[in-house]
């Protein structure tokens, strides 16, 4: 199996934490983000893990190397001053990824669910990782029932914890189900969210997804890192 990173992001509600780092290279807990995931991957048996990359782009390969310490084989790809979003970055990566089943996950998340518990292969198109709503944002993203099918609505709304098993095979019909949101980026790559895609997946009963069991934090501001600091200190 291979595995995706999200880490293109601009970190602007990061500031100036992010001025001059990356947020996936922010330190929790003594490491940086990415190298939490980076250490689970290897423990899932993971090989190849592409890193998407725009903000400072160059800091990437100068902290982590070419993954090796991990046993693994990091492929950055920079996406431009202009970052991809969800969408166009899955698919500027697929020719790495192949056409097997990849893991992704968001570089700027935190949690100490173990990536082992996710199925290797979704039973439909993805197979996502849901958290209870945080008070940050209450309404949640998406419903899931009993069977352990996604829903664009529902009664047990959760949300998304940035976590999952994809098949490349998601991106088969993008042009269709995201014309709406794609844009050009200087570079002439489309960019665009995920979530048109998803959302034509739940349509077809395609995409599953369970709650997350363990901790979990989105590192989306300096006062949850510093939550996420506090909670992790010896």
């Amino acid at each position: 199996m291979k595995a995706l990173v999200f880490a293109a992001g601009l970190g602007e509600r990061m500031r100036p934490l992010t001025d001059h780092t990356p947020k996936p290279l922010i330190e929790a807990g003594g490491k940086p983000l990415i190298v939490w995931h980076l250490e689970k991957l290897a423990a899932l048996g993971v090989q190849d893990v592409v890193v998407n990359t725009s903000w400072l782009a160059d800091l990437f390969p100068s902290t982590l190397g070419d993954g090796e310490r991990w046993g693994l084989r990091i492929h950055y790809l920079y996406e431009g001053d202009t970052p991809l979003e969800t969408g166009g970055g899955m698919l500027n990566a697929r020719a790495l990824l192949g056409e097997a089943p990849f893991l992704l996950v968001n570089g700027d998340i935190w949690t100490d669910f173990d990536f082992a518990r996710l199925p290797r292969e979704p039973r439909g198109l993805a197979h996502l990782a849901l958290v209870d709503p945080p008070a940050f944002a209450p309404r949640g993203d998406f419903a899931l029932d009993a069977t352990g099918a996604l829903h664009r609505e529902g009664e047990h709304r959760l949300t998304y914890a940035g976590l999952g098993i994809y098949r490349p095979a998601l991106l088969d019909d993008w042009q269709r189900h995201a014309a709406a949101q794609v844009r050009d980026t200087a570079a002439g790559k489309p960019r665009f969210p995920l979530l048109p895609l998803l959302h034509a997946g739940m349509a077809d009963g395609r995409i599953t997804g369970e709650r997350l069991l363990g901790r979990w934090t989105d590192v989306g501001t300096p006062e949850r890192l510093a939550d996420l600091n506090r909670e992790l200190a010896p």
